[in-house]
């Protein structure tokens, strides 16, 4: 592992040959400094094609960034927060590790659960209880 690979989690770790980084001029405030200096960056990783990622791992981060890649299986984070060029490529590559360690999080399954006894009989009795209400509404019938 090298010092400048993208350390995402324990077992996930991006080499930096993975990653292309492309730098545009950005827009907003900076004055003539903005106009001059390219500090927007854009940051590529291939998901498709990383030697990072198992074929589960890739399957995984595949169906939940789907919408995010690209159809060549790119994922693109676009950064111009700051005007130096240097940090918008320390928060690319920090959103980029967040991004894919979000992806790879798996949700805890969820438990079936019956209702309780108690919660039944006070589902069924409030519900008796605005029938009667319902039921009071009425005219009375002439048998009555």
């Amino acid at each position: 592992m090298d010092s400048d690979d993208l350390f995402v989690r324990r077992d996930v770790v991006i080499p930096t040959s993975e990653l292309h980084v492309a730098t545009s001029r950005a827009g907003g405030a900076g004055g003539q400094h903005v106009n001059k200096t390219s500090s927007r960056v854009t940051l590529r990783w291939n998901v498709t094609t990383s030697e990072a990622l198992s074929d589960t791992l890739r399957t995984r981060v595949a169906g939940k960034l789907g919408s995010r890649l690209t159809l060549a299986g790119e994922l693109i984070v676009h950064v111009d927060d700051d005007r130096s060029q240097h940090r918008n490529r320390e928060i690319a590559r920090e959103r980029l590790a967040e991004l894919v360690r979000d992806a790879l999080r798996v949700p805890k399954a969820r438990k079936k659960t019956k209702p309780t006894r108690g919660s039944k009989k006070r589902r069924l009795s409030a519900k008796k209880r605005r029938g009667d209400v319902k039921k009071a509404r009425k005219k009375p019938k002439l048998d009555d």
